[in-house]
């Protein structure tokens, strides 16, 4: 079976588990809120969390974008709350995105639930914001920096917060909020529910599990380091003064909706403005533009105004739009992990989708390294107008060795 967002909601299907809701001891009122929005079965994640956050234990989640995360720490956090108490649970996102989605299953629940929640986002005016943190909502889902900023105003206060999730930990790390993701902790009252839910595991994870969380119980739906079924992998090597013409190219051959991720503004802006003037719908996300700029880009490519999306890697874990057909990676991505998560972006649910990576001979350990994690070779491929970047294999004193030119 398959489960759905409904709504404002992303409409990812998601396999799920033979249990219903109610066999995982949630309340009646959530059920039926549930049936609402057409879920009937728990996926697998929420069929293993959901019980043990319901006892109250500490949990570190393991699994991908799309596997029903949200749901999974978003119940049982309902269920134990008690209405009147003020600010009883924050949910710490690493992007506007990913704060914007939760806040959106959130909303959906409320008036089931009776409880009130906040988003509080950088890029938009805090006015609004501390208003409603005013109201005293019983939870807060927030960026570390914009919550810290309300922290210092003292228009948010966490000396009550008993339930907190870290949602997308390992990409809050990579964005350099360490050092905000610490000082919160250290302002959240000692006796309290902590749950963590992370794409993979890096030592500094598991630092802060062990300083932090008490006996947490690790939970571990990644997959074993294959991207999904579904997806057409391909990679152009070309020369580093080619890059840009095998985009352009690549661009032009392939007609569907698009997402390109760069890994620096500069680099969005230039392809921005170079598509516009050729006549593409294009729009650009990266840390420059304004949360409505950001949110009016997602909402084009989802609704088909503009066929092409370019994202720096701060859109890389928020975008979950099922109409995507191509991933291009302008630039190999920085590890496997990223790679996984990018090419996830494409062939949702049961459609196919395909992902294009431009790189040079330059990155060719980190090639190897998604090869063998993807277990198979990445198919070279060649675009119009763009020369490869050609490798061979030749034979020195009896040992294969590689030596690449370009034809």
């Amino acid at each position: 079976m398959t489960a759905m967002f409904t709504g404002g909601l992303p409409q990812t299907k998601v396999a799920t588990a033979d249990q219903s809701f109610s066999d995982l001891g949630l309340s009646v009122r959530l059920t039926e809120a549930l049936r609402d929005i057409a879920f009937f079965n728990p996926t697998p994640i929420q069929a293993e969390v959901v019980p043990r956050a319901l006892e109250g234990a500490d949990l570190i989640g393991l699994a991908e974008t799309g596997s029903g995360k949200t749901a999974a720490f978003c119940l049982p956090m309902f269920e134990r709350l008690e209405s009147g108490r003020g600010t009883q649970a924050l949910v710490l996102c690493p992007t506007r995105e990913i704060a914007l989605q939760t806040k959106s299953f959130l909303d959906v629940l409320e008036p089931t639930s009776g409880f009130t929640s906040v988003c509080l986002i950088g890029g938009v005016r805090m006015d609004p914001q501390i208003t409603k943190l005013r109201t005293n909502p019983d939870v807060i889902v927030a960026t570390p920096g914009r919550l810290l900023d309300h922290v210092g105003r003292r228009t948010a206060h966490l000396d009550r917060v008993r339930y907190l999730v870290l949602d997308e930990a390992d990409h809050m790390l990579d964005l350099g909020f360490l050092p905000q993701i610490l000082r919160v902790l250290e302002l959240l009252p000692a006796e309290r529910q902590t749950m963590m839910f992370s794409a993979t595991m890096p030592v500094q994870i598991d630092r802060i599990a062990r300083r932090f969380m008490r006996e947490p119980e690790q939970i571990d739906f990644r997959p074993d380091g294959r991207t999904a079924e579904g997806i057409e992998h391909r990679l152009y090597l070309v020369q580093p003064e080619n890059m840009r013409a095998c985009l352009m190219s690549l661009l032009e051959q392939e007609k569907g909706s698009t997402l390109v991720f760069l890994r620096r503004k500069v680099d969005a802006e230039w392809a921005y403005k170079a598509l516009q003037r050729e006549g593409y719908k294009v729009d650009r996300m990266h840390s420059d533009r304004s949360q409505s700029q950001r949110v009016e880009a997602l909402g084009n490519l989802r609704s088909g105004k503009n066929r092409i999306l370019l994202a720096t890697n701060v859109a890389a874990r928020g975008i979950d739009i099922p109409v995507i057909e191509h991933i291009i990676n302008y630039g190999i991505p920085e590890n496997v992990e990223e790679y996984v998560h990018r090419a996830g972006r494409t062939a949702r649910g049961d459609a196919e989708g395909i992902t294009s990576t431009i790189a040079t001979w330059k990155s060719k350990e980190e090639i190897a390294m998604i090869e063998r994690a993807l277990g198979k070779r990445l198919p070279r491929c060649t675009t119009p107008g763009v020369e490869p970047y050609i490798e061979r294999k030749t034979t020195i004193r009896g040992r294969k060795i590689r030596r690449r030119r370009l034809l």
